[in-house]
């Protein structure tokens, strides 16, 4: 039973709602080292609860995911600097607590006013949901305060498939178009009156205006790392013209830089900033190099009957380039992080963004600027309009296809190919064709070297799915496996086929707790015979189950896979299988009859696995080789002595590997 006073919340398109608690409470029982903070799902709230109000319920809470697989993205890096230490859901609704019956901790000013400030955007996100219902209200909201879970998985899945994504995120696109609307719609206003304009420096107004403008935006948009960085490049542009300064240079990039990595420097491996400065850092340089063009008289451009052609032909040709720029720019790091590439993304910005800049964005913020008056209505329903024909467009371009897996790759091509984009953005001169070379070879040097052996066999981190790789598939003991790690694995392997288990007719599961019900020896009999049954008589590579019991599966190596739900069954599994999983945390790690053994309790400190059968015997790979890092410390607590078991390196129990 959690207690813990609502710091945020985001509602999702399926009426459920994700808080962030500040935890005071833990009881039946109590957690003797409770998270400060965690992240619970509400299912079944009638009203959903505000920010500020303490909640009381039913949880179960687990910590913040490591990787899916050795070398994929860790979860609880983020999480721990985030401050989150838990991650789980209610069972039911939680009850609302009598603020007198819980003692608050005494806040200091600033997070009186983060309160207030989460406060107010979750208001304006209720507002502009209920002005636009659905996925247009949705994806409204996020584009104003960066609340995304409560656009439907389709729309979601088909921004991404589009390369329309980034639309979703605050980033500098955001930014730099608000910034920009007010700024120039400020301006113009001013140069109406002559009076100001003649007398007052406009351009500079105009940019305080704007950099108020941007500044209110930051704050209601819950500080993500990539509004963060918009934020600043903006705010440097706009003090520059203070000082009548250039406002777009690298200079600009790196101070925005130092800044993010002075206040928050575990960002810098986030795909989110290296997306972000790689997008901002090849569209400056790129910028640089057009300043720096040869300029030739064009006596046709001159003609007044095609002044109005060379406009609209600049403005796709500017959309045309920053979509390039952008897309070739953040290819790589899509890959590395995502491994996926997107092939017909240049199109779908084509298409969206003049929708984004002419009608979204100027009548979004119209309807900011009027929402304290309750005017906003209207200029939503203009902005909603923008909105649907940019969904529209990123549905008919997913329906194309050209969602393209390119797995995961070797480390070594990631740090030499940045390297070779640093190069390629930073050197002025011809010098920077190195970086070109170098990004070539790379390429190339991958393209001849051999692929990788996938893994024959691979494990999550608790021992409750598991999945054997074959051709383009993945064969799990799971009918419905969780699609947080299973989409991963599949992205990462480029296997996107799944076979599902074949569900047996077992024996009753003993009644009683399952994980500590003891078989009789005529059950243990039983259950052996029919683990060798399937073993032998199913299908090779394919899982056979008998549910909440076991699976089990010939390789084609001819080993034999068992995965047990309950430790009743530990005994027939080693005599039957080479290679055991389970999800129960047992305190021995090896069978008598020398067969593999990964229980929770070994996976805990090792991580999601990846086995592969050789010559030598089985050669296992861990996503973790050691639990000395502070986000991973938590592994190696043991709660019965209230006490860190291990030295800090993790351990792996394996047969040969």
């Amino acid at each position: 039973t959690v207690t813990g006073r609502v710091e945020r919340r985001e509602g999702d398109g399926r009426g459920r709602w994700r808080y962030i608690l500040a935890v005071s409470d833990t009881e039946a029982p109590e957690v003797k080292r409770p998270p400060e903070r965690i992240t619970a799902i509400v299912r079944g709230a009638d009203v959903p609860f505000e920010i500020g109000d303490i909640i009381s319920g039913r949880a179960r809470l687990t910590p913040p995911a490591g990787p899916a697989l050795p070398e994929l993205n860790d979860f609880s890096f983020g999480a721990y600097f985030d401050g989150i230490g838990a991650n789980g859901f209610f069972y039911g609704a939680p009850t609302k607590v009598d603020a007198q019956a819980e003692p608050e901790s005494a806040g200091s000013i600033s997070d009186a006013l983060l309160e207030w400030l989460y406060r107010l955007r979750s208001g304006i996100g209720d507002r502009i949901r209920l002005v636009l219902p659905g996925d247009t209200g949705a994806f409204a909201a996020s584009l104003v305060t960066d609340e995304r879970r409560a656009i439907s998985d389709e729309t979601t899945e088909a921004l991404r498939q589009s390369g329309l994504a980034h639309i979703v995120a605050i980033s500098g696109l955001n930014m730099a178009l608000s910034a920009g609307i007010f700024f120039v719609g400020l301006r113009v206003i001013l140069s109406l009156l002559p009076s100001i304009a003649q007398a007052w420096p406009t351009k500079k107004i105009a940019a305080a205006g704007a950099l108020a403008a941007v500044t209110a935006y930051y704050l209601i948009s819950g500080f993500a790392v990539s509004a963060e960085r918009a934020f600043i490049m903006m705010a440097i542009m706009l003090i520059a013209v203070f000082f009548d300064r250039p406002s777009i240079s690298l200079r600009n990039v790196a101070l925005s830089a130092l800044v993010i990595l002075s206040i928050s420097p575990s960002e810098v491996l986030g795909p989110s900033f290296q997306m972000s400065f790689a997008a901002t850092l090849a569209l400056v340089a790129g910028y640089d190099l057009w300043k720096r063009r040869s300029m030739r008289e064009n006596a046709f451009a001159k003609l007044p009957v095609m002044k109005p052609v060379f406009v609209v032909g600049g403005f796709f040709g500017g959309i045309f380039l920053t979509s390039l720029i952008g897309g070739l720019s953040t290819a790589l790091f899509s890959i590395e992080h995502f491994h996926r590439l997107t092939a017909y993304g240049l199109p779908a910005n084509l298409a969206a963004m003049p929708v984004i800049s002419c009608i979204v964005m100027p009548f979004g913020m119209m309807a900011m600027l009027l929402m304290p008056f309750g005017l906003d209505g209207p200029f939503w329903q203009v902005a909603g309009f923008g909105l649907e024909l940019v969904m529209k467009i990123a549905k008919t371009v997913s329906g194309w296809g050209g969602d393209i897996g390119v797995g995961r790759l070797p480390g070594w091509y990631f740090a030499v190919a940045v390297a070779g984009f640093l190069l390629m953005m930073l050197l002025r001169t011809r010098l920077r064709h190195i970086g070109t070379a170098i990004i070539a070879a790379s390429t190339l040097t991958l393209i001849v070297l051999p692929v990788p052996r996938s893994p024959d066999l691979v494990i999550s981190e608790d021992g409750g799915l598991v999945a054997i790789a074959e051709r383009a598939a993945l064969a799990s003991n799971r009918e419905r496996p969780p699609d947080f790690i299973f989409d991963q694995w599949q992205r990462a392997l480029v296997l996107p086929t799944h076979y599902p288990p074949k569900m047996l007719d077992g024996p009753a599961i003993p009644e009683g707790d399952g994980r500590r019900v003891r078989l009789s020896g005529d059950q243990q009999d039983e259950a052996r015979v029919a683990m060798r049954a399937a073993a032998t008589g199913g299908e090779t590579n394919r899982f056979s189950c008998v549910k909440k019991a076991w699976c089990v599966s010939r390789l084609g190596n001819g080993k034999v896979v068992t995965v047990i739900d309950n430790a009743a069954y530990l005994g027939p599994a080693c005599d039957a299988a080479d290679i055991i999983v389970t999800s129960v945390r047992l305190r021995f790690d090896r069978c008598r009859t020398g067969a593999s053994l990964f229980t929770g309790e070994t996976l805990r400190r090792t991580g999601s696995l990846e086995l592969r059968f050789t010559d030598g015997g089985l050669e296992v790979a861990t996503a973790f080789d050691t639990l000395s890092r502070p986000w991973m410390r938590h592994r190696a607590y043991d709660w019965r002595s209230d006490s860190f078991t291990d030295s800090g390196t993790a351990d792996v129990n394996d047969s040969g590997g």
